[in-house]
């Protein structure tokens, strides 16, 4: 593989930073790696010269890594950002930028050669494909171990204070972000609101009915999940649009109905 990145690094920690830099040069996909102890020199930085990625430290002096990822934002061409931070805390505001990937300290060599690929599979595609766009696989870091979740096993999505909790056919995963985030950029894989707490997977869907203690809920492989009165009609359309494109039937009923129960 020819080298074609060329990244640039800020980082306040100067052996962070040193370690960094020499990872991300050791790696086939960088061609030149550019590093800034501050927000203010990279800013400056940027402004005579071109990078295809940043990776930002976010708590620094003065112009912070979220100050610094604003600026990229507003740029012709912007470039592809990571954020790397020693807290989870920012991940949500960090996604919602636009960010590539998100790496908790200590920086895992392993972690951050997935986020150098994913950047090049990026920007070899041309940017047809948005950060938003590429978390059909969302990737869980819980420190010990990394869990990776594909959208399309996700079968409904349920909000838990500033976290989310995705919902599959193995289990549960609890991962730092916003369900309206999510609302947004799962929407083109059938994901729909059903509930203020509440996102579901259209083709997961088997069935709609009322119950006693729940009113009107939506049946799921994974569970039940509850649909608020005013979500009602706009799920019924989409399932219904669904069936009559055969997009329904990732559970073990026969594909193409849809079965409400009163």
């Amino acid at each position: 593989m020819k080298p074609e990145l060329r990244v640039l690094v800020v980082e306040d920690e100067s052996s962070t930073r040193q370690e960094m830099a020499a990872l991300l040069g050791d790696m086939a996909e960088v061609a030149e790696v550019l590093v800034a102890s501050n927000g203010a020199t990279a800013v400056r930085l940027l402004g005579t010269t071109s990078i295809d990625a940043a990776f930002l430290d976010i708590l620094m002096p003065g112009l912070d890594g979220m100050d610094v990822a604003r600026v990229l934002s507003v740029m012709s061409e912007p470039p592809s950002i990571v954020f790397v931070t020693a807290s989870e805390a920012h991940a949500v505001e960090a996604f919602g930028i636009g960010a590539v990937d998100y790496l908790l300290k200590p920086i895992r060599p392993e972690r951050l050669a997935e986020a150098v690929g994913r950047i090049a599979q990026l920007r070899g595609s041309g940017g047809g494909t948005s950060p938003a766009e590429d978390l059909h696989v969302v990737q869980i870091d819980t420190g010990r171990r990394t869990v990776f979740v594909k959208r399309d096993d996700v079968q409904f999505v349920e909000a838990q204070g500033d976290y989310v909790r995705l919902h599959t056919a193995e289990g549960t995963h609890l991962i730092r972000l916003s369900l309206s985030y999510l609302e947004e950029v799962w929407a083109s894989a059938g994901f729909v609101r059903v509930h203020r707490g509440f996102l579901i997977a259209i083709p997961w869907v088997r069935d709609l009915r009322v119950t006693s203690s729940s009113g009107l809920v939506a049946g799921t492989p994974a569970g039940d999940v509850p649909v608020s009165r005013r979500h009602s009609r706009h799920l019924r359309a989409q399932l219904m649009e669904a069936a009559r494109r055969d997009q329904l039937g990732r559970s073990a009923r026969p594909p193409g109905t849809v079965k409400e129960q009163q």
